[in-house]
C-alpha cells in the first residue's frame, strides 16, 4: 500500500515481533523504510521500573541489529509505548543517545469500538503539513488501518502531500 503512493514510513518495532516475523521485518527494510525501537514487549513505562525499561529497550535493540545486518535503516529512534514514558527513562535513554519521537496525529486504529470510517476521519481532519500520524500493523488494528490508510494516502496524495520518514 505504500508503495503505490510512493510513501516512506519509520516503522517503530517491537523486538518480540521482529523475532517471530522477520520476512516481514524485511520486508519494511527492503522497502527502504525507517526502523525505531518500541521495546521489545510493548513495555508501558509508568509501570515498569527504570531498569526493566532499559532492559527491554536494549533486547529489542539487539533484535533490530541482529535482523539489519549492514543496512542503514536503522538508527537511534524510539518511540514509547502507549507514549507513557517516566522522566528517568527518558533521560536514561537520551543519555544513550536515543531520539524519542511521538506524534502529533493518532489514528485510535486498535480501538475496537471505532468504526473505519471514525479512524479515517481521525486521521484526516486533524492532519496538516509536517505532522507524524500513527497507524499501527497489529492484528488488533488491521480492519481500521486497511480502511483508513488508502484512502488517507490517496486524500493527502492528491493534496500534493509526502509521506517521509522520520529523519532527525
Amino acid at each position: 500500500m505504500l508503495k503505490q503512493y510512493h510513501a516512506k514510513a519509520t516503522f517503530f518495532c517491537i523486538g518480540n515481533n521482529v523475532q517471530k516475523h522477520p520476512e516481514l521485518f524485511q520486508a519494511i527494510i527492503e522497502g527502504n523504510h525507517r526502523i525505531g525501537n518500541h521495546t521489545f514487549n510493548h513495555a508501558k513505562g509508568w509501570k515498569t521500573t527504570t531498569d526493566q525499561y532499559l532492559e527491554d529497550v536494549k533486547l529489542a535493540q539487539d533484535t533490530i541489529s541482529k535482523q539489519l545486518g549492514n543496512s542503514s535503516n536503522h538508527g537511534n529512534l524510539f518511540r514509547p509505548p502507549f507514549g507513557q514514558i517516566k522522566n528517568s527513562q527518558a533521560n536514561a535513554l537520551i543519555k544513550l543517545g536515543y531520539k524519542i519521537i511521538m506524534w502529533s496525529v493518532i489514528t485510535f486504529d486498535w480501538e475496537q469500538d471505532i468504526t473505519k470510517a471514525q479512524c479515517l476521519k481521525n486521521a484526516m481532519s486533524k492532519t496538516n503539513n509536517g505532522d507524524i500520524v500513527v497507524f499501527h500493523d497489529s492484528v488488533k488494528a488491521f480492519k481500521n488501518m486497511r480502511y483508513a490508510l488508502p484512502e488517507f494516502l490517496d486524500y493527502f496524495s492528491k493534496k500534493g502531500f509526502r509521506f517521509e520518514t522520520i529523519d532527525v
